[in-house]
């Protein structure tokens, strides 16, 4: 689709008042609609400097910690393959870490415990070493593991070295293989491919600029070293809006995108949290997905509405200095182009779940049953109370979220077909509070209602 004349001048302009504020020497952005990039942009140049070279959508930008949600797809990728399992301890699968007792899940979600950097020289701005260095180099635990969201860039160095050893190839040729190839994320690459932008600092209190290092990050590449594009990069988000295709399965994008770990500041309200390798955010009711990223002279941002699917990425060159340019797009966007609701539509195959709807009473606490467009069902309304979304698993239907999420529901029937309990974690649901003409837990009052 193509955007209004109006909105992409709005987006142009909040772009270029982002430079010219923030003193960015160049900044590149992108809004994605429908999994497509609807409109990108770029001010400044690549030098910093009046008259220099413009940057484009297809310039590779360094993405730093974007990159851990490449490393986190790729493990959930060998856990549907069979390989491991996220509760698995890291020991099951690198018996030689000193913390072998933390899990998979744990290193995924920040909640590992483990050091947030290494202890050897600054990695972002010094050339690495291999997994070996790392390992001798005395990375260790700093809280209780499952305790505490703690950010750990050596986690996603210990999460490459997992994924290096059960695909027997390097972290980065398994992502490539597995994940940029098959969606066409040609420009995605671990060292800058021309056309590139330098690494550059701005001098807070002068307009100067300061060339920052660039290097291979060795074990710790898996925490913050691929680059990218405006067109690549848009491409990750529509993937993470639900455009997979062979690359994952929705479920398991679903299951990454549950926030498990709070990122919490005492004396503040939570504003974030971390799922399996994606950060979250709740804007105001809505809830977002994605991640930030930061290396020495690159900072870049990546985020996605997760009911809407619309997403933005952002790219600078400069190590400090980015504001809300991502968010405010995206709320642009929004404002400018409210995205149009699903139409809808009749849906004969909802007759067979038809017997279902109505109120269902758990003890004297009232639920009404009502179908949903994807073949499912509510009990009662999500998010409020008990309320949770059903889908149908075979003969059963297993719940979506909140207290029943993943538990299975049963629906036991009369004699003639029609439904009569409902039985969901062993708790029973009934036509009418404590029917008497169908089996309840505890039994029923012989008096009855008196």
């Amino acid at each position: 689709m193509t955007l209004q004349p109006s909105t992409a001048a709005a987006l142009s302009r909040r772009l270029a008042v982002e430079q010219s504020t923030q003193r960015l020497p160049s900044v590149v952005a992108g809004v994605v609609r429908d999994g497509e990039l609807t409109w990108s942009g770029t001010a400044g140049t690549l030098d910093g400097r009046a008259g220099g070279s413009a940057p484009s959508p297809d310039t590779q930008y360094r993405i730093g910690s974007i990159s851990k949600t490449f490393v986190a797809v790729e493990v959930m990728r060998l856990r549907d393959a069979g390989l491991l399992d996220v509760a698995d301890t890291i020991g099951t699968h690198l018996p030689e870490v000193p913390f072998g007792h933390v899990t998979i899940a744990q290193l995924l979600t920040h909640t590992s415990g483990l050091q947030a950097e290494t202890d050897t020289d600054w990695w972002e701005r010094a050339p690495g070493a291999g997994w070996e260095t790392l390992l001798a180099s005395g990375i260790g635990l700093r809280f209780t593991p499952g305790t505490a969201f703690h950010y750990s860039n050596v986690g996603y160095g210990v999460l490459g070295e997992l994924v290096a050893r059960l695909r027997g190839v390097p972290w980065h040729d398994a992502v490539r293989d597995g994940i940029l190839i098959p969606l066409g994320m040609n420009r995605t690459t671990t060292r800058p491919a021309a056309p590139f932008a330098p690494g550059l600092a701005v001098h807070p209190l002068a307009d100067l600029v300061h060339a920052e290092p660039e290097h291979d990050a060795g074990s710790m590449a898996p925490a913050g070293q691929l680059w990218s594009s405006v067109d690549d990069l848009a491409r990750w988000a529509a993937f993470l809006a639900g455009r997979t295709g062979d690359v994952l399965s929705p479920d398991t994008l679903a299951e990454m995108l549950r926030p498990v770990a709070v990122n919490d500041v005492p004396g503040s309200p939570w504003a974030g949290a971390h799922a399996l390798g994606w950060q979250m955010w709740n804007v105001e009711g809505r809830r977002l997905a994605g991640h930030g990223g930061s290396m020495p002279g690159f900072l870049a941002g990546l985020r996605v509405d997760v009911s809407s699917g619309d997403g933005v990425v952002v790219m600078t060159n400069a190590t400090s200095g980015l504001g809300a340019l991502g968010a405010d797009l995206l709320t642009l966007l929004g404002e400018q182009e409210p995205k149009a609701p699903t139409p809808w539509h009749a849906d004969a195959s909802q007759a067979d779940a038809l017997d279902l709807v109505g109120p269902w009473f758990w003890g004297t606490y009232p639920f009404t049953i009502s179908l949903d467009a994807d073949g499912g069902f509510r009990l009662g309304e999500p998010g409020q109370g008990r309320g949770a979304r059903f889908r149908r698993d075979g003969d059963r239907w297993t719940g979506l979220e909140g207290y029943y999420r993943s538990e299975p529901l049963k629906v036991e029937r009369d004699a003639s077909g029609r439904p009569v309990r409902l039985v969901l974690a062993s708790f029973v649901f009934t036509r009418t509070p404590y029917d008497a003409s169908v089996e309840v837990p505890g039994g029923v009052d012989p008096a009855g209602w008196h």
